[in-house]
């Protein structure tokens, strides 16, 4: 199913990206205009700092508390001849406009806030110093001066530095070109900022839309049906970023999906196997028992003692098989599903040999097989669960027994090596076909044997192989048809 495009990551990527670019250009804009205001306010200041000086200089603007109107009119006009933006007010002490040389309908206010004016002439702050602007509601960079008489404050002048014909100019220009020109240059290179970052989500994002689509796939088509699952190819630097390794990680996960659905399908397949050759295990022992028990109730009044006897002896075998078949399924299941776990200890594997082949020594003689231990025991303490190594010795040792004719010869070796002791079980028996060796250890795997009323369900093998698997031991076998077979693993030493 396609997705939504306005619900892609580009998109959203591509929307934050358009608000950070449009709060970034504004606040940029916003400061670089006040910074801009205070630039030329602060140097307007400085250059006409002097203006308020010169003119108290020129005239005595008050005299015995009456302002000189007409020296106030005439150094105004020529105040504006440096400046035409300056706009002349004659204060007195308690900051009321005493006197001016504007229209007058033109005031806004009739009194000047003396703290700047104080602040300037005293030289304590720093500029731009903004002050009272009479003819409009805004703050404004001016000059001042104390205006005396014989050394006695008469009032102040005060000079503002932009008035309305400022304003008017200002405005004026607001809609210059140069003014849209540099709106134009904004705006481009915004754009082309945007541009290089759709471009580098588009890169970015590529990676992670092809990524979504082989995961898309994946889950589409995989881990259903007899259909193997596509595979997810890994990123050709997968080192370089994040987006390279989440992809890497990815793969992964994928091979190591598609690996245990394989296992999954070839344990089902062991599985529907094993149900099949242990129905038909189970099937004919019990079949056997159910004739026989069956003559014994219809012919037990007409069967002698002897014949009885038969009858139960061979019932009795059949239910030792069903018995040790029982047996075998149940410990192959629970060590398949990690129920049981080792209980290491240190142990002499020499001695552990030694009763294993006395188990066995009277089964062997009545077969006419000979068994004999060889190998130096000392060096021979392990580390391992001697209860699971015991039962490995003894399927490996009825194994052996099971598939060597008469005449023939069981050995166990010991070969101690540095941090761990090697066991061999071999015999003299019929051996192995080569092709069937890499599926000895598969459950219900039951080769050659000479015995043909073998008892042996095949599973054997299989369990001595986990067991192993739980003490992090690797057995091999080697063989070689009608001159025998060697099984051969290591175990730890107690060191």
């Amino acid at each position: 199913m396609p997705m939504n495009p306005f619900r892609t990551l580009f998109f959203r990527l591509s929307l934050a990206l358009l608000a950070i670019i449009a709060l970034a250009g504004g606040a940029f804009f916003i400061v670089e205009q006040y910074s801009l205001r205070n630039y030329h306010e602060e140097i307007t200041q400085r250059l006409n700092a002097a203006i308020a000086m010169y003119v108290t200089g020129e005239r005595q603007l008050i005299e015995n508390g009456q302002v000189n109107r007409q020296a106030l009119e005439t150094l105004s006009q020529q105040a504006m001849v440096i400046n035409p933006t300056v706009e002349i007010y004659l204060l007195g002490l308690d900051g009321r406009i005493i006197d001016h040389a504007v229209p007058p309908d033109s005031l806004r206010t009739d009194r000047v806030d003396l703290a700047p004016v104080q602040a300037l002439i005293g030289g304590e702050a720093s500029m731009p110093l903004r002050g009272t602007d009479p003819r409009s509601e805004r703050e404004k960079v001016f000059s001042a001066h104390p205006v005396l008489q014989d050394d006695e404050l008469q009032g102040y002048l005060y000079a503002v530095l932009g008035g309305q014909k400022y304003d008017a100019i200002a405005d004026s220009v607001r809609g210059s070109h140069v003014q849209r020109v540099s709106i134009g240059a904004a705006l481009a290179i915004t754009g082309a900022a945007f541009a290089a970052g759709l471009l580098v989500f588009g890169l970015l994002t590529r990676r992670l839309a092809r990524l979504t689509a082989d995961v898309r796939a994946f889950t589409a088509t995989g881990l259903t049906g007899d259909t193997p699952p596509p595979r997810i190819p890994a990123a050709r630097t997968p080192g370089r970023d994040e987006i390279g390794e989440l992809r890497a990680a990815f793969a992964r996960m994928a091979d190591k999906l598609i690996e245990q659905f394989d296992d999954l399908k070839e344990t089902d397949r062991l599985r529907r196997e094993l149900i099949s050759n242990v129905s038909h295990d189970l099937r004919t022992p019990l079949a056997s028992m159910h004739g026989y028990v069956e003559t014994l109730l219809i012919r037990n009044d007409r069967m002698d003692a002897d014949e009885r006897r038969r009858y139960l002896e061979i019932t009795r075998k059949h239910s030792l098989r069903l018995r040790r078949l029982i047996g075998d399924l149940f410990e192959l299941s629970k060590l398949e599903s990690a129920s049981i776990q080792p209980a290491p200890e240190a142990f002499s594997l020499a001695e552990l040999l030694q009763d294993v082949t006395q188990e066995f020594e009277l089964e062997a003689e009545r077969r006419g097989i000979s068994m004999k231990v060889a190998g130096q025991p000392a060096g021979s303490r392990v580390f391992a669960d001697i209860g699971l190594v015991q039962r490995v010795l003894e399927n490996l040792v009825r194994n052996a027994i099971r598939h060597t004719p008469a005449g023939g010869e069981v050995t166990l070796t010991l070969e101690p090596r540095p941090d761990r002791v090697a066991v061999e079980v071999a015999d003299t028996g019929c051996g192995i076909p080569a092709d069937e060796l890499e599926h000895v250890f598969d459950r219900c795997y039951r080769g050659k044997s000479p015995d043909e009323a073998s008892d042996s369900a095949g599973l054997g093998l299989a369990i001595v192989h986990k067991i192993l698997d739980l003490h992090d031991s690797r057995i091999t076998v080697t063989s070689e048809v009608d001159r025998g077979t060697t099984f051969r693993f290591d175990l730890p030493t107690a060191a």
